[in-house]
């Protein structure tokens, strides 16, 4: 039977329901706790569904909202702030997905669970939560990250009652969130595992490894050959720990299996389902975070319904508990499911923050204005310019660096290219592309491009990011100028000793280069632990380093353009 109790936040009553049953259709019970305020007038409700946990949700009621580098922040912390949605007149509703925390069931894979779509149960919970007595037939949803994942795959079910969603800091494609441009990132393993602060799924001893399940025990002891042949993961502990011990550690175990895109991560992709949602839906996301810009602005473009999109200032992290954009979350929920006429929807469909400039620019549509695809040219001496280089590699030679792999050294070799000062402000917003004409001594290595605005004095800030593992280098039929796509389908090796042209997509971004301050490329092929914008991000929220030792060469001569392809969209006069 349910527990019921009260609690007060600042003078505000909340009544508190603990471990409600919320049957699926398949018999397997659901747990979830609800927040409301002390009348039985039914109310609207916005449901939050993951497997972190509804007990370290209810953490949003007694510890204070903690910014990054905190050592109190911690990620799965994302359901919201309770007090302030029970003031608002809402309902919070609280849920463990099937296989973790108190619910029953299990958890298998990707976005299924025990074969079990994610969004079967979304379904199911949503439609029960409609039903209640508390509730007055409309429901929302709310949470970002996972909780913001679940809410795609909720409403491309079609719950009824759904009647829209607000999604802040989504993860969409699958891969792209555990591979950038190929390159393994950590931070999936900090969600699922819990690892520097994170405190990971709640699992429960029902979940299991979709790789474990689908492979006969020869073919698994083949694949995880495989993969310890790569000298990356060989060099890694945690990989091979992951490798040679699965249990407890499924789902980090199916990402690490699964290097190249495909079935795997295309099952119940949010992206591929976005064509099925109807409902009104508001993506919001923080510049800095690359890796979901993407993902974010791709499901903006599927969506058939009413849409917004509103991309806001860096850092590009929230705080743990989650309490940023309510206010813009509740005038969401106040028009569509409150009936409330505060004219949001009069209102362009995107908002972007211009970071240096410090507006916002609004639009019906991404990118909000017209670019102009903009070469800046790798020159020598670390020069970066408008004006592609008129000498051949034998009078300009290559710049490099030789890495060692980081079980030896604690040193990452970066190159660096600047511009001359802006002598008038530069707005560039949009995707870009870097090219690069590399030539390695191994069959494989990472390039990781970095730009920066860099102030005068030295301060600086992150503007975008590129990654691509060398043996992904092939593009599709997607890629056009500054836009540039890869499969991620298959791993080509490096002839080492040849000049390859690599090409980098450069996550979306929009900043204005203000008079007086420089643009920065930084090269290399491994990333710094900490500096100053890692030291924003989650613990772990790196990429796996380069296990082998490599020199790379990078030509930049009339022969070979290495260039930074921009959007440009005005010079400010």
């Amino acid at each position: 039977m349910a527990e019921f109790h009260t609690f007060d936040a600042g003078g505000q009553t909340i009544h508190i329901r603990k471990d409600l049953r919320v049957p699926m259709r398949d018999g397997v019970e659901l747990v979830a706790d609800t927040y409301q305020g002390v009348t039985d007038t039914p109310r609207p409700a916005l449901v939050a569904l993951s497997p972190y946990g509804k007990e370290l949700q209810a953490l949003a009621l007694t510890t204070p909202p903690q910014r990054r580098p905190s050592p109190m922040w911690d990620g799965c912390i994302e359901a919201g702030d309770i007090a302030r949605v029970v003031g608002a007149g809402y309902v919070h509703v609280i849920g463990d997905l099937r296989g973790s925390g108190g619910s029953g069931g299990e958890h298998i894979g990707n976005y299924n669970a025990g074969g079990v779509p994610l969004g079967q149960d979304a379904y199911d919970f949503i439609e029960w939560v409609a039903e209640q007595p508390w509730c007055d037939g409309n429901v929302g949803m709310i949470g970002i990250s996972y909780f913001g994942s679940m809410q795609i795959l909720a409403a491309a079910e079609r719950p009824p009652h759904l009647k829209a969603i607000f999604v802040s800091g989504g993860h969409y494609d699958f891969y792209e969130t555990t591979y950038h441009g190929g390159i393994m990132w950590f931070m999936p393993r900090a969600a699922r595992e819990g690892r520097g602060g994170d405190s990971g799924w709640a699992f429960t001893d029902k979940t299991g490894s979709r790789m474990l399940e689908t492979y006969s025990p020869e073919e698994i002891r083949a694949r995880v050959a495989a993969r310890l042949a790569d000298p990356d993961v060989a060099a890694w502990p945690n990989l091979v720990h992951v490798l040679n011990y699965p249990k407890h550690h499924e789902a980090w175990f199916d990402i690490v299996m699964n290097e190249l895109d495909g079935e795997w991560y295309e099952e119940r992709n949010p992206v591929n389902l976005a064509a099925n949602i109807e409902i009104p839906v508001y993506l919001q996301i923080d510049q800095g975070r690359g890796w979901t810009m993407d993902g974010t602005i791709e499901l903006f473009h599927r969506l058939n319904g009413p849409k917004k999109l509103d991309i806001g200032p860096y850092p590009p992290m929230q705080s743990r508990p989650f309490v940023e954009e309510h206010d813009k979350m509740f005038r969401w929920y106040d028009y569509w499911l409150k009936g409330i006429d505060n004219g949001v929807m009069d209102e362009p469909a995107v908002t972007v923050f211009v970071e240096g400039a410090c507006e916002r620019v609004n639009a019906d549509r991404w990118p909000p204005k017209d670019a102009d695809c903009t070469s800046l040219y790798l020159r020598p001496r670390g020069k970066l310019t408008p004006e592609p280089e008129p000498m051949g590699a034998r009078y300009a030679a290559p710049d490099g660096f030789y890495q060692a792999p980081l079980t030896v050294t604690d040193k990452v070799e970066i190159l660096r290219w600047h511009t001359e000062p802006f002598a008038e402000a530069a707005e560039f917003i949009g995707t870009g592309a870097a090219h690069i004409f590399a030539e390695i001594d191994q069959d494989d290595t990472n390039f990781i491009l970095r730009l920066w605005d860099e102030a005068p004095g030295g301060k600086r800030q992150l503007l975008t990011t590129g990654y691509l593992k060398a043996s992904h280098r092939e593009l599709d039929e997607r890629t056009t100028e500054g836009d540039p796509y890869h499969p991620h389908t298959r791993a080509v090796p490096v002839e080492p000793g040849v000049i390859e042209e690599y090409v980098l997509r450069l996550y979306p971004f929009a900043a204005a280069l203000l008079p007086g301050h420089r643009l920065v490329a930084e090269l290399s092929c491994d990333e710094p632990l900490a500096d100053d914008h890692n030291a924003l991000l989650p613990p772990d929220a790196f990429h796996l380093p380069v296990g082998r030792p490599v020199t790379h060469k990078i030509y930049r001569d009339a022969a070979h353009p290495s260039r930074l392809v921009l959007p440009l969209t005005r010079f400010a006069r």
